[in-house]
């Protein structure tokens, strides 16, 4: 633990959705002196994503839906085009990722590479997104994929050439952060070679 953090009092703001949280703890700074402040951090648990990239047609699996909080901050339609992702639960990331990738997007996959892991949100926000890449081929689809009816999910599955959708980042038609760094990663690396 840090020895310049002491958490004083943790407060339930709430617990509707997830967890908000307005935490009043003491900080020490370089001087040595120590100040009281208070921070609200939201808790909705860690989450995974993936990007499904197929390497003969050079072409990726990404999901079109509706996110209200970007609705609600200018997002005119509320629509996002994004990776597929999900909240962890009681699962380890990998498990969480196959069976999200199969809800969502109706490929089984096996073989997931986890490639990194990140905080999306650290000022405001507890969760860690675990980053993985799979390689999907046409014989994997099982399903028509489109979420879990019983969450209200209504995901549309997009299968675009690998470059056309690095190139929507630049136009602004993907403003998704963790689907911007898959995409990124993907070119970086040369996943598609």
């Amino acid at each position: 633990m840090n020895e310049n953090i002491k958490i004083l009092n943790t407060e339930v703001l709430s617990n509707n959705w997830y967890t908000l949280n307005k935490v009043t703890f003491e900080h020490r700074d370089q001087q040595g002196n120590w100040t009281t402040q208070s921070r609200e951090a939201y808790d909705r648990g860690n989450g995974a994503t993936i990007l499904l990239y197929n390497t003969s047609t050079k072409k990726i699996i990404l999901t079109r839906q509706f996110r209200l909080p970007t609705y609600v901050n200018g997002n005119e339609d509320g629509m996002l085009i994004e990776a597929c992702a999900g909240l962890l639960d009681k699962d380890n990331a990998e498990d969480c990722i196959r069976k999200e990738t199969e809800e969502e997007t109706g490929y089984k996959v096996s073989n997931v590479k986890k490639i990194f892991e990140a905080y999306m949100s650290p000022g405001s926000v507890t969760e860690i997104l675990y980053f993985f890449v799979a390689e999907y081929t046409k014989d994997m689809k099982v399903s028509d994929g489109g979420g879990l009816e019983e969450e209200n999910e209504n995901i549309e599955v997009l299968e675009l050439d690998f470059e056309e959708a690095y190139n929507m980042i630049a136009s602004g038609e993907i403003k998704d952060g963790k689907t911007i760094m898959l995409l990124q990663y993907a070119k970086l690396n040369e996943v598609m070679n």
